[in-house]
């Protein structure tokens, strides 16, 4: 979880706009993966430590897009692995990450 944080911080602080490619036309948008979608991607790709396909996602939408995407895709998480283990989610968030849960 981690290196998925710390992956996400460098995409979303670092100079990376020179890298990106020019804003895309309404016709390339509309073909274009969708910021939940390219977080899906990075995450999934994250844990799988693809380098690759990490930037391919993080190209996909604007930083903030991703960073917004990321953060709702751990909430959802943390819910339904709460639900599903029976706690609550500050209980099953604070347990993902180590801490000791109060």
């Amino acid at each position: 979880m981690i290196d998925i944080i710390g992956s996400l911080r460098k995409v979303v602080t670092s100079d990376r706009k020179e890298d990106r490619p020019a804003a895309p036309s309404k016709e390339d948008r509309r073909k274009q993966p969708n910021l939940f979608e390219a977080a899906a991607t990075f995450v999934s790709a994250s844990v799988e430590e693809d380098q690759a396909r990490m930037d391919e996602a993080s190209g996909w939408v604007s930083p903030e897009a991703l960073s917004f995407g990321v953060s709702e895709l751990a909430c959802r998480a943390v819910i339904a692995l709460a639900h599903e283990h029976g706690e609550s989610p500050q209980t099953m968030a604070r347990t993902l990450l180590g801490l000791p849960v109060r």
